[in-house]
């Protein structure tokens, strides 16, 4: 299961947008699989384990927890985002930021079911079988929810002025 962490930490991250959240909801559901590990029928481990997650962090959500948006400042940022370049000018070094910062907006304002197959195929390259497994639902169902998420995205990036 440690090779999923940073898959599970992740989608509980984006499903919840609250990072503090998101660490508690991987543990909790770290403890799930652990105590239910006999119930695992083999597959696809990271499956399993990410719809653990993923029921971990809805139950959090249908719970009344208020989330808190992301940070500007994602200490998550791939090493190579935070080492940058130094003979990076600014104004490239301030386009990307806002590149970045304009995304993290867009997938922010989809609703959560679709936010989180944009997650799962984009960032964390999951098949649409895998996303099925996932989610528990067809994989038509997928396939109609990244549909209307790029929709979404696209519009709204329209609307930005992007």
């Amino acid at each position: 299961m440690l090779p999923h962490l940073d898959a599970a930490y992740n989608l509980a991250r984006w499903l919840l947008r609250d990072r503090v959240e998101a660490e508690e909801v991987v543990q909790d559901a770290f403890l799930r699989a652990l105590r239910y590990f006999s119930s695992y029928r083999g597959g696809e481990g990271r499956a399993w384990l990410l719809s653990i997650v993923r029921n971990v962090a809805y139950a959090r959500l249908t719970a009344g927890r208020e989330t808190v948006p992301l940070d500007d400042e994602d200490s998550d940022a791939p090493l190579a985002e935070i080492l940058r370049d130094p003979g990076d000018d600014p104004e490239a070094a301030l386009a990307r930021r806002q590149e970045r910062a304009l995304l993290d907006t867009l997938l922010e304002a989809l609703p959560v079911e679709l936010r989180e197959c944009v997650v799962l195929c984009e960032l964390e390259e999951m098949s649409y079988k895998e996303i099925a497994q996932v989610t528990g639902v067809p994989v038509g169902t997928v396939m109609s929810r990244l549909w209307r998420a790029r929709k979404a995205l696209t519009r709204m990036a329209m609307e930005s002025g992007r």
